[in-house]
């Protein structure tokens, strides 16, 4: 007995004027799907193109959104969750019954527009939102729609080194496949990672122009590492809590809600809930695949000395003088 594929590997029945348009972009080998397309100068697979347009041409922004930005793999959903804590602690304390991220999924709270609200040709009233709309996007900067470029919304970019995404998007993707596809060996995935061909890549043009973005609008965008949130929590999220104009008080450090938000958001605590361990989204992705290691160095399981030398030649020319520095451990 065949059984159908979950929405997300689904290739979309294009009209012929959606043919046309694809026919005139470049094409590669997909991750997810059986092709990944260049658009705007990133790779999109052709699954969620449609969306990635939708977003462009449709989305308002609106001065008090906060919109989270990551290259994928990269920490979204722990970053995710930290900022629907941080925001609503008011509303929602931690810990608290039923808190939502104890009952939902950090992506159902905090939502992709172009992966979930602009998705398979959706139509959803965000401007009904409660405000601070909470929002997510893996677009590169320079497509990002006009309206977030010159509102004064706020961007959270999370970036991870590069090392540790490629294997996570590689086993991410691979749990996609699994019992669907054949899987993708580490080596052909490498090589397309290495030619720039990732999920909204090139990784570097995604990294390097929110940095400089960062540097150029510190009051706009914090760019924020993986490592260093896993290496000093605290640190960090009080930075993204002044950033965002909801710093913690006094007397809010010293009742421990601080500690508390990072107890609730941690890798352990989301990972073994039962929403995370056995729900899954309409387009049939297991929540669970969004939890796998959580940890910095997981790249040495995997990585030959060729594979180190092959990225880090890679990753030192593309970053020269950019001022942006890697942590591998």
């Amino acid at each position: 007995m065949t059984t159908s594929s979950p929405k997300y590997l689904e290739e979309d029945n294009l009209s012929e004027e959606g043919k046309k348009f694809l026919s005139n972009l470049p094409k590669e080998k997909g991750w997810l799907g059986s092709y990944a397309y260049n658009y705007q100068g990133f790779w999109v697979p052709q699954k969620f193109l449609q969306a990635v347009i939708a977003f462009q041409q449709q989305f308002q922004a609106q001065d008090s959104d906060i919109i989270l930005v990551t290259t994928p793999k990269s920490g979204t959903t722990w970053l995710k969750s930290l900022l629907f804590a941080l925001v609503n602690r008011v509303k929602h304390p931690t810990f608290e019954p039923n808190h939502p991220l104890l009952v939902e999924n950090p992506h159902v709270l905090v939502p992709f527009l172009e992966h979930t609200l602009y998705f398979d040709g959706r139509t959803v009233d965000i401007s009904t939102f409660t405000s601070p709309r909470l929002l997510a996007t893996h677009v590169p900067f320079s497509s990002l729609p006009k309206s977030i470029q010159v509102s004064k919304t706020k961007l959270v970019y999370l970036c991870r080194n590069p090392r540790d995404t490629f294997i996570s998007m590689w086993h991410f993707t691979n749990n996609l496949l699994l019992d669907q596809k054949d899987t993708d060996s580490i080596e052909e995935m490498f090589n397309l990672f290495c030619k720039g061909v990732s999920l909204y890549g090139p990784f570097w043009n995604h990294v390097l122009d929110y940095w400089k973005q960062s540097i150029e609008k510190p009051n706009k965008i914090l760019f924020l590492m993986y490592e260093e949130i896993k290496k000093k929590p605290k640190i960090q999220l009080k930075r993204l809590a002044e950033f965002l104009e909801c710093p913690f008080s006094i007397e809010e450090e010293n009742s421990g809600v601080v500690d508390d938000i990072l107890k609730m958001c941690s890798f352990e605590n989301l990972s073994n809930l039962e929403v995370n361990r056995n729900e899954k989204f309409s387009t049939g992705e297991a929540y669970k695949v969004f939890f796998r290691r959580g940890e910095i160095g997981d790249w040495k399981n995997y990585f030959t000395i060729e594979m180190s030398d092959k990225l880090n030649h890679i990753i030192e020319e593309k970053f020269q003088g950019s001022g942006l520095k890697f942590s591998y451990v």
